[in-house]
C-alpha cells in the first residue's frame, strides 16, 4: 500500500554519538529533507590528543550535510542560524538538554527518541539502568520536547525483548536499529498531519511507581559483593562494556588496585565463605563467593593493564594467595 503523498519537511538533526548515526542515516535512506546537522564539537582524544569529530558530524559530511557545532545553545549567532534555516522540525537523538527558544522554534516542534518505554526511565542512562534493574523488556519512544525533560506527549513507542545474558552494549545495538525505524515512522505521521500522540500523565497512573535512568558516575559502578547473585550479575552486564563495573582487589602487602569487570557469569548455590571471597583454581577459573552463590569473572582489566580472558588475569598474577575483593 503506497504512503500518503505529502510535502517534504525541513529537518533539522541533532545528535552526537554512534547511536544517533542510524537514525540520521535512516532519515537519509527513507528521503527525508534534513537541511543541517547540529553536533557537539571537535574534541582532543586519545594518546596523541588529535582532534575526533563526533560520529554524526562525520555521517553528515558523508551526505554532504551542513553541520553546526555550537559552543553554546543560547549563543545569538547560532540562534539566528537556526532561524535561517527555517526548520518545520527538529529531530533529536542523544543529544544535550536544549533551551526553550530552541526547541520551540520550529513551527511543528521538536521530537525526542528516547531509549526506553516512556514513562518508565526518563533520564540520561535508560539501557543501563533497564539491565542492572534485571527487566526482560525495554523499548523505543519518540515524544515532543516539552520544559521538563523526558516528560512530552508520545508519539510513538516500541517494545524491545530483553535476552538473560544481554549486556548493554548488545542491547544499544538492538535499540539504536528499532528506534531508527520508530523514527521515520514518527516523522512520517508529523507530516501527514496526524501523529497518535498519549499523554505521559494517563500512563503514570498505570504504573504502581516510575523506574528512572539518572546519569551514572563513578562510585554506581562498584560491585557490592554483599548482594545476591542475580543482582551482581545484572549490575555487571548492564555496564558493560562502558563506563565498566569495578572492584578493588587487594594483594598480599595491602596495595589496592581497581579491577574493571567486563564478562561474569552466575550460579546460584549453597556457599559458607563470606560475601567477596576469592575461590580460584590459579588457572583458568576466578570465583567470588556472595550471598546465595557466586560470580565467575570471564573478561577483567586491572588498572594500568588491558582487557583480558580470566586466565591470562591469573597467569600475569605472582601469587593469588591472600587476595581481597573489596
Amino acid at each position: 500500500m503506497d504512503r500518503p503523498v505529502t510535502r517534504k519537511l525541513r529537518i533539522l538533526f541533532m545528535g552526537t554519538p554512534e547511536f544517533a548515526v542510524a537514525s540520521l542515516d535512516a532519515m537519509i535512506r527513507d528521503g527525508q529533507h534534513v537541511i543541517a546537522v547540529v553536533t557537539s564539537m571537535d574534541k582532543p582524544a586519545g594518546r596523541g590528543r588529535k582532534m575526533r569529530t563526533s560520529p554524526v558530524k562525520t555521517c553528515a559530511f558523508s551526505h554532504h550535510i551542513p553541520v553546526l557545532q555550537p559552543e553554546k545553545l543560547r549563543s545569538p549567532d547560532f540562534l539566528e542560524e537556526l532561524h535561517n534555516l527555517q526548520p518545520d522540525l527538529i529531530v533529536v537523538v542523544a543529544f544535550r538538554m536544549l533551551p526553550e527558544q530552541v526547541w520551540k522554534l520550529p513551527p511543528m516542534g521538536t521530537i525526542n527518541l528516547h531509549a526506553s518505554l516512556l514513562p518508565q526511565y526518563r533520564g540520561a542512562a535508560p539501557i543501563n539502568h533497564v539491565l542492572m534493574n534485571g527487566e526482560t523488556e525495554t523499548g523505543v519512544t519518540t515524544f515532543f520536547i516539552e520544559k521538563d525533560i523526558d516528560t512530552g506527549k508520545i508519539i510513538l513507542r516500541e517494545p524491545v525483548p530483553i535476552d538473560p545474558d544481554e549486556n548493554a552494549g548488545s542491547l544499544h545495538d538492538k535499540i539504536l536499529k528499532a528506534g531508527a525505524a520508530l523514527l521515520i515512522r514518527t516523522v512520517r505521521s508529523i507530516a501527514q498531519g496526524n501523529p497518535p500522540l498519549i499523554d505521559q500523565a494517563a500512563l503514570i497512573k498505570e504504573h504502581a511507581a516510575l523506574k528512572t535512568a539518572p546519569k551514572i558516575f563513578k562510585e554506581d559502578c562498584r560491585v557490592n559483593w554483599d548482594q545476591e547473585a542475580d543482582r551482581i550479575y545484572d549490575h555487571i552486564r548492564g555496564l558493560s562494556p562502558y563506563p565498566a563495573a569495578w572492584t578493588i582487589l587487594q594483594n598480599q602487602e595491602g596495595e589496592e588496585k581497581i579491577l574493571k569487570i567486563f564478562a561474569a557469569e552466575k550460579e546460584i548455590l549453597p556457599v559458607n565463605e563470606k560475601s567477596g571471597t576469592l575461590l580460584t583454581d590459579d588457572i583458568n577459573t576466578l570465583e567470588i563467593a556472595c550471598r546465595n552463590g557466586i560470580i565467575r569473572l570471564t573478561r577483567v582489566q586491572i588498572e594500568g593493564k588491558k582487557k583480558m580472558e580470566t586466565g591470562e588475569f591469573l597467569r600475569g598474577l605472582k601469587d593469588i594467595s591472600g587476595l581481597l575483593f573489596k
